[in-house]
């Protein structure tokens, strides 16, 4: 009796092990296909593009995959959406290209300008004014932290900026659908930030979160870690237009002076000359 009553609770022992085995099983192959399905659902590419000290543009392309909105729903939808409403808000264009893909474009005039703009389409909190509380409440999207600053140190006829960036994409640690995790985000979105600048820009390493960026002409590329705190950090130089303005001045006043006394006569000279005609005439 006791040996079927140990044969029988090894059974059930032995049963329990079978069965949370295969759900493990179950579980990896879940993620495993999820990660295959949603791999690239998301394209992010976001850059900084300088033309001159005077004017320039931060731009946005995303590209959302099919099989994503079958896990977020309509919150993704909300979301580019959200996306145009901000950058209209800061006198930029949005152009929707599909359902799924917008591409936007938000100029700036000065490096204050991209500071300002740039911190406040990627930290506004303005959006509930535009959607209704169930829509708010029902968002899946988890928020982002988002610092761009841009210090310059002007050199008389150059400007040195130094482009400071943290990214903080530890809230996409995981993507979920209805509260149920299914993958690591960092297979399913690609996130990309590049610089490009008149005289290119050159990375600076400092923190153990600086990305290495890729350079591709004048041209720096640096491919965000979804989950991870993310740093960038670069150096570039723009003419000033204050000091070459002032330079041109210097030379326009110092040439007006080579001119007048190499090729004209002395006004003294010139002056005595004319007084002594006048009392030989009276």
């Amino acid at each position: 009796m006791s040996r079927f009553r140990y044969q029988r609770n090894s059974s059930r022992i032995a049963t329990r092990l079978i069965k949370s085995l295969v759900k493990r099983i179950r579980l990896i192959s879940i993620l495993l296909l999820a990660s295959l399905l949603l791999s690239g659902c998301v394209d992010y590419d976001l850059g900084v593009n300088i033309n001159n000290a005077n004017y320039g543009k931060f731009i946005q392309h995303i590209k959302l995959g099919e099989k994503l909105t079958s896990f977020s729903g309509d919150a993704v939808y909300e979301w580019l959406d959200s996306i145009e409403r901000r950058a209209r808000e800061l006198d930029g264009k949005a152009k929707r290209i599909s359902q799924e893909e917008v591409f936007v474009t938000i100029p700036f005039s000065n490096g204050r300008e991209l500071q300002r703009k740039y911190n406040t389409f990627f930290n506004s909190r303005n959006d509930s004014k535009s959607r209704s509380k169930k829509a708010e409440s029902e968002s899946q999207l988890p928020k982002i932290e988002s610092n761009l600053l841009l210090k310059q140190n002007n050199f008389l006829l150059l400007v040195r900026n130094q482009l400071i960036y943290d990214l903080d994409l530890r809230s996409l640690g995981l993507i979920s659908s209805k509260g149920n995790a299914l993958t690591n985000t960092g297979s399913i979105i690609d996130l990309e930030f590049s610089l490009n600048t008149p005289w290119g820009a050159s990375s600076i390493e400092k923190t153990e979160d600086t990305i290495e960026p890729l350079k591709n002409d004048k041209q720096l590329s640096w491919k965000l870690k979804s989950g991870q705190l993310n740093h960038v950090e670069a150096v570039f130089w723009l003419p000033s237009p204050i000091g070459i303005g002032t330079l041109f001045i210097f030379l326009f006043v110092g040439l007006g002076f080579f001119l007048r006394y190499s090729f004209m006569p002395d006004p003294k000279v010139q002056f005595s000359a004319s007084s002594e005609q006048l009392g030989v005439r009276s």
